[in-house]
């Protein structure tokens, strides 16, 4: 939550300062025409770090986890204020979580639970992979938007996403001397104990095409009683931090 408010704060500070530094380096006669066929950052992609807030110590993690988003967008500018625009848009969202030496049963196939575990074999390479389709909506500044491909640009906004897909995938199972067992892939699919929906909020700040972006999982990635009466509650909400290419 903490990030959260800092995110929040910071573009509302940033924000109001692109709009006075514009207005200070155009003219006093410059009127910004209303188009709404400009280019705006129709398309977007993010790669970025993907970590999870609030995750307990009982969760091993290694690697860079990391996050990949695709969305194609529609720019709504102001018609009494071009500079300003609301941006709309579907696309999918894809995370990537792995486990260090532990496995989870995301489909309940040994208890109706889920659960972290650590065993004495375990695989080299295991991770958490989930699709979202999303829906993203952006209310956008740029400071001079007749030329947005060149121009500062600031979104604040939130994203809505529904899960397509959930699954884990072990490649190496070892033995606990570190020795191999075997080197066949294990991939289980289940998007039983996971949230459908996902909801977030979301920022960007871009310099022409390039720029970074962050976001936070206000609800809860796991559900709640997924990990049983009396077990911890895995509160966790996934955030990511990235770079951004948006243009066109």
């Amino acid at each position: 939550m903490k990030k959260l408010i800092t995110l929040s704060l910071a573009l509302a500070f940033v924000l109001p300062l692109f709009a006075q530094d514009s207005t200070k380096t155009t003219s006093k006669n410059k009127v910004w025409k209303y188009n709404p066929n400009r280019a705006n950052d129709h398309f977007m992609i993010q790669v970025g770090y993907n970590g999870w807030a609030s995750k307990p110590d009982t969760i091993n993690t290694k690697g860079i986890p990391r996050t990949f988003n695709m969305y194609f967008m529609f720019d709504f500018p102001f018609k009494t204020s071009p500079r300003f625009s609301v941006g709309l848009g579907i696309g999918l969202g894809t995370d990537n979580f792995y486990l260090n030496k532990q496995t989870i049963d995301i489909a309940g196939r040994n208890t109706n639970t889920l659960a972290f575990k650590s065993d004495t074999t375990y695989f080299k390479k295991y991770k958490i992979a989930t699709t979202f389709l999303e829906v993203p909506v952006e209310l956008r500044f740029a400071a001079d938007p007749d030329n947005t491909n060149k121009s500062w640009k600031v979104a604040v906004g939130g994203k809505i996403g529904t899960m397509l897909s959930a699954m884990t995938k072990g490649k190496n199972l070892m033995s606990s001397k570190g020795g191999i067992i075997n080197t066949e892939t294990e991939k289980i699919k289940s998007k039983r104990y996971f949230n459908s929906t996902r909801l977030a909020v979301t920022g960007r700040i871009s310099k022409g095409v390039f720029g970074i972006f962050g976001s936070y999982q206000i609800n809860q990635f796991i559900k709640d009683g997924a990990a049983g009466s009396g077990s911890p509650l895995y509160d966790i909400r996934p955030f990511t931090i990235g770079l951004c290419i948006s243009g066109l």
